[in-house]
């Protein structure tokens, strides 16, 4: 049976808007650098899917979720009939708090490149001598804002308090470190660092719900270390080492073909921590 067309695709996800909820299907396109790649990553929305069902199991206990099934016999027709290959959630439908509620235990990425210029992290004033990838003196809270188009940018919390109010924004911060905290002790428990991730919120019917998907190895850092002590990336982030180490590409659309054996090492990559983490 053949669907409808999404009322929205993005850089990832199919959305379908279904009054009350929304059918969200993980896609296993892969996007990097604001740009979606030709080449798509095996199994990588149902690795998505699973691991955002699975941290909302373990997380509902401290702040309700949207995501309602993931079986496709709850899914309204003609979605029911439908085989999305376990990449679908039916989730409510809720006003997202247009910001990234980001939590960083490691100074890397953006905020590693924000310290060396100014010695802090979205307003954090940290010690004078880190490097990339060492452990910060306790989790920060770090916004960004959620763009639509373009590059997301990294806020100080002033500025989320501006645009949502003070008591908003003080239990987005309250609850993204508790929730930061709850899933790192899981992972340490798993032998796997989490070293950065983002939550999403929205409001429906005055009530604050956890949305979008949830500490997946695209919204997240997770670092195992190998045979050799090294720590190494289980993520996304794989994906953005190689591309800076070609040097070849401006970072503008149309993205790079990808070796083979970068899309295989990517899809491997992906199911590691899925299974290390169940």
């Amino acid at each position: 049976m053949s669907l409808p067309e999404p009322s929205y695709r993005g850089k990832v996800r199919d959305v379908w808007d279904l009054g009350e909820r929304l059918l969200m299907v993980a896609s296993d396109r892969l996007s990097a650098f604001d740009v979606v790649f030709p080449d798509p990553i095996p199994g990588k929305g149902a690795v998505l899917t699973r691991m955002s069902r699975r941290w909302f199991d373990r997380l509902e206990g401290r702040i309700p979720h949207h995501l309602l099934s993931i079986d496709p016999r709850d899914f309204p027709a003609p979605f029911s009939q439908h085989d999305f290959g376990g990449r679908a959630m039916l989730v409510r439908k809720a006003q997202r708090v247009d910001f990234e509620c980001i939590v960083r235990s490691r100074l890397t990425g953006s905020g590693f490149k924000e310290y060396q210029r100014i010695g802090t992290v979205s307003g954090h004033r940290l010690p004078a001598g880190l490097n990339n990838g060492d452990a910060l003196p306790q989790p920060l809270f770090t916004p960004s804002t959620k763009a639509s188009s373009g590059h997301d940018q990294n806020v100080e919390l002033a500025a989320l308090v501006a645009s949502i109010g003070p008591a908003l924004a003080a239990r987005l911060e309250r609850l993204s470190l508790e929730l930061f905290a709850l899933a790192a002790e899981h992972c340490a428990s798993r032998g796997v660092i989490l070293v950065d991730t983002k939550f999403e919120f929205g409001q429906l019917g005055g009530e604050l719900l956890l949305i979008d998907e949830i500490l997946t190895p695209d919204s997240s850092r997770f670092w195992l270390s190998g045979p050799d002590g090294v720590e190494r990336n289980y993520d996304k982030q794989y994906l953005r080492q190689w591309i800076e180490e070609q040097g070849t590409w401006n970072k503008e659309p149309p993205a790079p073909r990808l070796p083979p054996e970068v899309v295989g090492e990517l899809a491997r990559r992906y199911g590691v921590i899925e299974q290390r983490l169940a």
